[in-house]
């Protein structure tokens, strides 16, 4: 319903409300503030139409208070005006109820129940800090369409008929020129909200999602619109455990006083006792709106753009007076001033260069400051961080947060209005890639840092300065024969200390000085036993030792050289004598 309904809605809300207060005593004693409150709200609504229509013509309300700084108002300004009854009743266990009190209001049907308790979990890990309950999305729901009108959905949540609100086509509400080509709304003219949480099909287009898992994103799936409302309810990062941020919250989704405290008191009402009742049998409004009682869905949802303010889903109650609304004194309509807490820029601190060696961290996190409207930093603001780019084969990035291996991550702002992206791995890859940080839920330019990741350098290996042998005992075989399988060990050390790992290579040479391997004389053997005069790979152990591998001797007696040499020219002689026959 529209927050300008005329002296009629007014009589009909008071009258509501003194039904609902009953005679006792307790009720007529706050009768005196409730009646003469909704009373004077619902009549000094009523007397301005024209101003109102007037400042939101083109823009569906966008600027109608900067509580929604964040883009438009989900819907319209229509709504149902019931509140609840004054005592919330605990949920009935196998009886109807307390005597004396109607516990039909505090019964949600069931699915769509489900989706509100579906979105509260989503919302408790994608915005922690945003604190939403699930009876918040309730009293929106039940003051947006009487909960999917009572109930009517499919058992995924789809609504069986469409829910649509008034003809946005400037004649009681906004003008607004269609967005979806009559996707959603069946009007190729002008938009309509739709769904059982009434979103203006511009309004889905960014904020909707697909909270039931089925791969699409439909403001008439009441898991999806949930997710979407408390997506949009938490946006600006708000704690809504925080009073004036609940009251943000609510006014972003309608900026009217008489519709903050009508979802607060659902808001109450449902908080303090509600039970789960049969889909399609859901308590309908009897005021007019979107899924009220009166309220009959267009045949297929569609519509003809342009005659009237609509039929179906809260429309029929909204038929062109037959005069042009009244319109007040010449004064200019109050626009508040913006929202000092409101995001206005996210801005890199420090270099925005990055550069690391493969393999290794970066040196430093970087990091962003927030500002607000009011030009200050601002904390409690929640940043995403996000690596794009490729740095590798695998066609993404290599780089990566360190805490978990991921390429994205949300920090809160500080006290100051930085926040610092978690540290951050080079990756196994040589590349380039950007580490972007926005503002969750605005639409704000991002800050962008360079990353560039260098090829490591190959690693140098162990080194030594001395090489030596660990006895002087003469190394002999006899000819067609072999050496002692320890016939040669030797030490490396680095400055007197073991060299562990050095890399050696042995070879049998004609003499010394000469590189090149004897063709004659003592051999090795490889794995599947041919002769081989040079070995390499060899390394020394943990205590700098090594031991040359088994040789062998041909039919060649003398005295010959093996060479043992490091990567960096240290070198070891060793003379190897073979004899005619055993001690010749």
């Amino acid at each position: 319903m529209a927050r300008h309904r005329g002296r009629h809605a007014a009589g009909r809300q008071v009258s509501g409300i003194r039904r609902r207060l009953g005679g006792s005593t307790l009720r007529r004693t706050v009768i005196g503030t409730t009646v003469a409150a909704a009373a004077m709200a619902a009549l000094t609504a009523s007397q301005a139409p024209g101003a109102e229509l007037g400042r939101h013509a083109e823009d569906g309300g966008a600027d109608r208070s900067g509580a929604a700084p964040h883009g438009r108002s989900p819907g319209d300004d229509s709504y149902h005006t019931e509140l609840p009854p004054l005592e919330s009743p605990a949920p009935p266990k196998g009886s109807p109820g307390r005597p004396g009190i109607d516990t039909s209001e505090s019964g949600i049907p069931a699915t769509v129940l489900a989706a509100y308790k579906s979105a509260q979990r989503s919302l408790a890990s994608s915005a922690p800090g945003c604190g939403i309950k699930w009876q918040l999305l309730a009293a929106i729901g039940k003051v947006e369409s009487g909960q999917a009108r009572g109930g009517a959905v499919t058992a995924e949540g789809t609504t069986r008929k469409p829910i649509l609100g008034p003809v946005l086509n400037g004649s009681r509400f906004a003008r607004i020129h269609d967005t979806d080509n009559g996707r959603w709304d069946g009007d190729t003219r002008y938009d309509r909200a739709v769904g059982p949480l009434q979103f203006i099909p511009g309004t889905w287009h960014r904020w909707g999602v697909d909270g039931n898992g089925d791969g699409r994103r439909d403001p008439n799936n009441v898991f999806d619109a949930s997710l979407a409302a408390g997506r949009y309810l938490c946006g600006d990062g708000r704690d809504l455990a925080k009073k004036a941020d609940l009251d943000r919250s609510i006014l972003s989704y309608n900026y009217s006083p008489e519709y903050l405290r009508t979802v607060l008191a659902w808001y109450e009402f449902y908080r303090t006792g509600t039970h789960k009742v049969p889909d399609g049998s859901g308590t309908l409004p009897t005021s007019p709106g979107a899924g009220g009682s009166g309220s009959k869905p267009d045949k297929g949802g569609a519509h003809k753009p342009g005659h009237g303010s609509g039929h179906g889903g809260g429309g029929s109650h909204q038929s062109p007076s037959p005069k042009p609304p009244h319109k007040p004194p010449h004064k200019p309509p109050h626009k508040p001033a913006p929202d000092p807490s409101t995001p206005a820029a996210v801005k890199p601190v420090g270099d925005k260069t990055l550069k690391a060696k493969a393999g290794e961290d970066f040196a430093r996190q970087p990091s962003v400051r927030v500002i607000g409207k009011s030009g200050k930093p601002l904390k409690d603001v929640h940043v995403r961080f996000e690596i794009r780019g490729k740095t590798g084969e695998t066609g993404k990035a290599d780089a990566h947060f360190t805490d978990g291996d991921r390429t994205h991550a949300t920090v809160t702002t500080g006290e100051n209005g930085t926040a610092a992206a978690p540290k951050l791995n080079a990756g196994s890859a040589a590349g380039e890639f950007t580490l972007r940080a926005t503002v969750a839920d605005h639409d704000l330019r991002p800050a962008v840092f360079e990353g560039r990741v260098e090829e490591k350098p190959a690693p140098q290996p162990p080194t030594a300065d001395t090489l030596a042998r660990t006895s002087q005992k003469p190394v002999q075989a006899p000819v067609n024969g072999e050496f002692a399988a320890d016939a040669v060990q030797i030490k490396a050390t680095s400055k007197g200390r073991p060299a562990a790992g050095v890399p050696l290579t042995a070879t049998m040479v004609k003499a010394d000085g000469d590189q090149s391997p004897n063709d004659r004389g003592p051999y090795f053997k490889t794995p599947d036993g041919k002769p081989v005069r040079s070995l390499e790979g060899l390394k020394t152990d943990g205590n700098g030792m090594l031991t040359v591998p088994k040789m062998y001797t041909d039919g060649n007696a003398g005295t010959f050289k093996l060479r043992l040499s490091t990567a960096d020219g240290k070198q070891l002689v060793v003379d190897l004598t073979v004899t005619q026959d055993d001690g010749q």
